[in-house]
């Protein structure tokens, strides 16, 4: 079970990968960080990103029709956004406390796989102890 920072160099490794930060959504503060930042800041980029992260967390639009699912968890799985060079993926990481945690992947669209980041992510997010 890896740690954030084992996480963030397992991230690191995907093809492509150009940064990486987790970040909790509700703060916008970066918990831990690795490579490169978009605009060369890692905390502008968490906060800018907790933004999205928390517009799609917060509207139960994007939600399943699930009644069973828990307040607490984030409705969506992921979000992803391109533009003409990277991708940038945020993956939501559940826990057993409050969820509003996130993986952000800023990944280059030249070098990197955008549906193997995702799986990958995703089962980074399942292994990742927190706390």
């Amino acid at each position: 079970m890896p740690g954030i920072d084992e996480c963030l160099l397992e991230v690191m490794q995907l093809p492509g990968a150009r940064g990486a930060a987790l970040v909790d959504w509700t703060s916008g503060l970066a918990l831990g960080t690795a490579g490169e930042s978009p605009g060369g800041d890692h905390e502008t980029a968490a906060a800018e990103a907790a933004e999205l992260a928390r517009l799609a967390a917060e509207h139960r639009a994007f939600a399943p029709d699930d009644p069973e699912n828990s307040v607490a968890d984030p409705p969506v799985e992921d979000v992803i956004i391109s533009n003409r060079d990277s991708y940038h993926v945020l993956c939501f990481v559940r826990t057993s406390f409050d969820s509003s945690v996130f993986l952000h992947l800023w990944l280059a669209r030249v070098e990197g796989n955008l549906a193997l980041a995702r799986i990958r992510l995703g089962e980074m997010t399942g292994r990742l102890v927190l706390g």
